[in-house]
């Protein structure tokens, strides 16, 4: 979209939603970016908390949570004329996170919800592999596609992969013209100076590995920053007695490549899997589908309403309710033991792991259990890393006295433009601001795009170099 790509309600298209559908036909001439995103929003409902999320979607995927697989509403324009100058800075390809799960054996439930506008994933599936059976695909494929993206789309010269960042801060002007940086300049004595000092552009420094295996250092200077880091970067620890133990594994890759490997094959002991979310039923999935045994460990009740399994429909994710079905009805009790298979522990936590491989348990009562396990998989969720942050990010969350995560404490943005309420001129989107799955993180590319062209309308974009981005 920064590239000037443009969405348009398509001629042909009758949105399911009546309502929706009259709203956008009273502006048909104008693209959603050019579209009053809270008055098309109001009164849609979906599963992610961030109101041009559930419009960006429902666009793209009209009625999907009804197992419906209507066409997009929507056809792509490219106009030039709407490019704003940007660069995107990764560490790995475009792609991200996907290319770390390379190593999972598991499909995943698809649909075609990974897509990128402009790219059909089934279109581009079809020119890989002969026999695409209906919506199953693998994380490396989907990592494949996105990489593909960019070259199909143009988008190859904004891009620069290996960039480590190490800092994002604020660039002040003092009266007199001096620079001075926001780290460098104390919140007493900013609040009390504050019209004395004229914020500028943010300063980004990092370095770029290059071919040779050396760090290039780099310094920009950006009027806007984005984050979209993701929340994978470091996984949550339990923080007890044994996790650093080699037994206990902290990710789904690690765990997924000792049993590829055949390091728990045959084992009568237990794999214990700690966690419930996705990622930690792959990880039932991945030990359930080699024949290792399972114990299955989790704080809250099977039945509790927040759980993930509660928002996905059946049809589409069989098998994260086949791990469902399983919390709730093969659950530990004293009369019954351990089943040959799987066998959950709802509202238990870990106390500590041993050096000869054994685990405590301990139920919500107090009761303590004692297991041998041939390994532990820890996936509790993980943190995004926002070192190059001033206070590690922490002050732009919901809470500004603990770490940024997707569930607890999300960035707090506005829900229109995804600036954050913190910091002006910064932007978050994805998982920092809750939205983990694809579908929804598109949602934050429409609000971020349409508030960066709203202020490039009122001013003409200026830099103050000519090597600056927007």
């Amino acid at each position: 979209m920064l590239s000037g790509y443009r969405p348009y309600l398509s001629s042909e298209a009758i949105h399911p939603n009546t309502i929706l559908h009259s709203k956008l036909e009273e502006a048909r001439h104008l693209s959603i970016v050019d579209q009053d995103l809270e008055y098309l929003s109001e009164g849609l409902e979906g599963r992610s908390s961030n109101p041009v999320a559930v419009l960006f979607d429902t666009l793209l995927h009209p009625d999907a949570d009804f197992g419906y697989d209507y066409p997009s509403v929507l056809h792509w324009k490219l106009e030039r004329h709407h490019y704003i100058p940007h660069l995107v800075l990764g560490k790995g390809p475009p792609g991200g996170a996907w290319h770390n799960m390379e190593g999972s054996m598991l499909t995943i439930s698809f649909g075609n919800w990974m897509e990128l506008p402009g790219l059909k994933f089934k279109d581009w599936m079809s020119s890989k592999r002969r026999n695409l059976k209906a919506d199953r695909v693998l994380p490396e494929e989907v990592a494949r596609y996105y990489k593909h993206y960019v070259k199909a789309m143009g988008l190859q010269k904004n891009f620069r992969e290996n960039t480590h960042i190490t800092s994002v801060s604020r660039l002040y002007r003092g009266p007199d013209g001096s620079d001075g940086q926001d780290r460098d300049v104390a919140a007493q004595h900013l609040q009390i100076e504050k019209s004395k000092f004229t914020r500028r552009n943010w300063e980004i420094r990092g370095y770029q590995r290059v071919a040779d295996g050396s760090h290039a250092p780099f310094c920009l200077f950006a009027e806007n920053v984005a984050l979209a880091t993701g929340t994978l970067d470091s996984p949550a620890h339990l923080q007890i007695e044994g996790e650093d133990f080699p037994f206990v594994f902290h990710s789904m890759p690690e765990f997924g490549a000792a049993v590829s490997k055949g390091k728990l094959r045959g084992k009568a002991d237990p794999v214990l899997i700690v966690g419930s979310g996705l990622t930690a039923a792959d990880a039932v999935l991945c030990a359930y589908n080699s024949n290792i045994p399972v114990i299955h460990v989790f704080r809250r009740r099977a039945t509790d309403p927040s759980l993930i399994f509660k928002q996905l429909p059946k049809k589409l994710y069989p098998e994260y309710h086949k791990v469902y079905h399983m919390m709730c009805t093969q659950s530990y009790s004293a009369d019954s033991n351990l089943s040959s298979d799987y066998t959950s522990f709802p509202e238990h936590h870990v106390l500590s792991f041993k050096s000869d491989m054994k685990c405590i348990l301990q139920s919500v009562s107090g009761l303590k259990k004692i297991f041998k396990l041939s390994a532990a998989v820890v996936l509790i969720g993980s943190h995004p890393n926002l070192s190059f942050l001033k206070e590690q990010g922490c002050y732009l969350g919901h809470n500004s006295s603990q770490p940024i995560t997707c569930k607890g404490n999300p960035v707090e943005i506005d829900p229109y433009t995804y600036e954050c309420v913190q910091e002006a001129h910064l932007f978050a989107l994805g998982p920092l601001v809750g939205d983990n799955f694809v579908r929804f993180l598109k949602g934050g590319a429409l609000g971020v795009t349409r508030c960066l062209a709203t202020r490039q309308k009122k001013k003409h974009l200026f830099v103050e170099r000519g090597d600056g981005v927007a």
